[in-house]
């Protein structure tokens, strides 16, 4: 082996997207071995008749594309805060219960929206960043750790989301509003794809035309370092747990539209988790710094890939989190220092090894 082939074997070991696409492979491999049709996409109609494209490929990128969406801003809270938002559920359920009470206006059954559905979403942001700012200043402000100072809103969110509609559970009347958790007549193409590619290119364009993503792993890297250098650490904490809020609301108006109403107890059940293990699956640090945006969004995907996979296996949904929770184990034991240190020593001894037998 020459040192340009140790060179790129090296390169693609340190690579950040090996483990998700290793991943990815992965679970194709299982599912195309298991029941082929898995990847088959069939053309049909859905409940209100319009013609949409089914299958599992299709559920994992509807599914997924919400997760995705989570996964963008808790991304940049895990990477500036070195902790990560478990409220994110609960406050699915409070800014979603908020838009509802908008839209309805206090009355569980209307005959037509007491207010339009623009006006709603934007309670509902205004809500979820609040709740944003509401954590950001637990952890910036008060110094205390993101996961302790998010467990209030994880305690109380789903309760709070219950009073603001006096636990009553409104129905939206207008069918249009179920589009943005469903179709759009004449696009077979499920709508939250494209939310999700919205918010991918916002989030594209934010980390490319400002420093905001330079300011947040310099953050999360060194706190004290980055203040020396002119940065506002608890500015920028701050504003992470708030684009977190704002992604909160959009993954909201999807939850909600699905149904038209909502649940408190059992809407966004452990999506937080999702969230979180995407973000690892993409490689990233849980303690905070350098990141990478796509990576979580691919692991998002794969997240959901996994999901897909198990309840085609008829794994009861109660069991997904046992499943979920060994590969966080793997990721957090692989992506540990002493781990990490030890393959960077086996690898080394190979390369040596390698050499000396070149010599000889």
């Amino acid at each position: 082996m020459n040192s340009d082939s140790r060179f790129d074997i090296k390169k693609l070991l340190s690579n950040q997207l090996l483990i998700p696409f290793t991943a990815l492979i992965i679970l194709c491999l299982i599912n195309l071995i298991n029941d082929p049709s898995f990847f088959q996409i069939t053309v049909g109609t859905n409940n209100a008749g319009n013609t949409v494209f089914s299958g599992s490929l299709i559920t994992i990128l509807d599914y997924g594309s919400e997760l995705a969406i989570l996964a963008i801003g808790m991304t940049l809270v895990t990477a500036a805060s070195g902790g990560q938002d478990i409220s994110v559920g609960a406050t699915i359920a409070i800014a979603g219960s908020a838009m509802l009470r908008v839209l309805c206006g206090g009355n569980t059954r209307p005959d037509t929206l007491a207010a339009p559905i623009i006006v709603g979403f934007l309670v509902a942001c205004i809500v979820g960043m609040l709740c944003g700012a509401f954590n950001g200043m637990l952890v910036a402000i008060f110094r205390i750790q993101p996961m302790i100072a998010t467990l209030i809103l994880f305690t109380a969110g789903r309760s709070i989301a219950a009073w603001i509609n006096n636990n009553e559970l409104p129905i939206v009347p207008d069918p249009k509003f179920a589009y943005f958790g469903g179709f759009i007549p004449g696009i077979p193409i499920p709508t939250t794809v494209f939310i999700a590619l919205a918010c991918i290119i916002v989030a594209a364009l934010m980390l490319k035309f400002t420093n905001l993503g330079l300011y947040t792993q310099a953050v999360g890297i060194n706190e004290s370092s980055s203040r020396l250098n002119g940065i506002n650490p608890t500015a920028i904490k701050f504003i992470s747990f708030m684009i977190l809020g704002l992604c909160v609301a959009v993954a909201a108006l999807i939850k909600v539209s699905r149904l038209s109403t909502i649940n408190y107890s059992v809407i966004a059940k452990d999506i937080e988790m999702d969230a979180i293990l995407a973000v690892a699956l993409g490689g990233n640090a849980l303690s905070g710094g350098k990141f990478n945006m796509w990576a979580s969004i691919l692991g998002a995907y794969i997240i959901q890939f996994l999901t897909t996979t198990l309840y085609k296996f008829k794994v009861d949904s109660a069991a997904l989190p046992a499943y979920k929770a060994v590969v966080v184990i793997i990721l957090v034991v692989f992506s540990s220092p002493v781990v990490r240190q030890k393959l960077q020593q086996f690898s080394n001894k190979r390369a040596a090894a390698t050499a000396k037998k070149e010599v000889a």
